[in-house]
């Protein structure tokens, strides 16, 4: 049987395109996510029917956070609130505490989901890279403020089925989109990797069919 912290030592011992032989590695988890879990089903932000940008993040990953600083919020503003895009979240994380987050921000209520990863893009030296600091505990600071409990908290980054679901999203990124680092934009059937500038994603944007 494979628990929390073999899940995440697989996750952190092979960051990026192990991903696949992490899951290999691990037994099978002992209760398997239903297709339907509600922790799993899409998040994203955006009119329904717009043209969808994917985005897959690493919340450890700097160029994510820079991107989510730097140039979301004026996405948000302008393309988004707007009804000319609809992102799509996509958890593609890349060592053991960007899947201890991802497990936290999916079992917050869905509508938390995106203002979650927004708080965590915009303190993540505080709780991923804090000298001398414990990520879980710092994590879970951010996380009570989002209305999680102690014992939520602690279910949901114990929880094998969850983590296990995240990495296979991972494994999926990496086979239908050709994710191999993050962020990783996917515009239509294009994907486009690399923190980008608001004039870029805009363009980009434009040329979706």
């Amino acid at each position: 049987m494979t628990d929390r912290r073999s899940l995440l030592a697989l996750a952190a011992a092979a960051p990026l395109l192990g991903a696949r032989a992490a899951l290999a590695q691990a037994p099978a988890a002992p209760a398997p996510l239903a297709a339907d879990d509600p922790r799993m089903t899409e998040r994203s932000i955006g009119r329904a029917g717009a043209p969808t940008v994917i985005e897959y993040f690493s919340l450890t990953c700097g160029h994510c956070a820079s991107f989510h600083k730097d140039t979301m919020p004026r996405v948000k503003r302008e393309l988004v609130d707007t009804g000319r895009v609809r992102i799509v979240f996509r958890d593609f994380p890349l060592d053991a505490v960007g899947l201890a987050a991802a497990q936290v921000a999916r079992s917050l209520p869905a509508e938390r989901y995106e203002p979650f990863v927004a708080t965590l893009f915009q303190q993540q030296d505080r709780w991923a890279f804090a000298r001398g600091a414990n990520p879980q505990e710092e994590l879970f600071k951010i996380a009570a403020v989002a209305g999680m409990s102690r014992a939520q908290f602690d279910a949901a980054i114990g929880d094998q089925a969850l983590a296990r679901g995240i990495l296979e999203q991972r494994v999926a990124g990496q086979q239908q989109h050709n994710v191999n680092s993050t962020p990783t934009f996917v515009f239509g059937t294009r994907s486009v990797p690399g923190n980008m500038a608001f004039d870029r994603f805009a363009a980009l944007v434009a040329e979706i069919r």
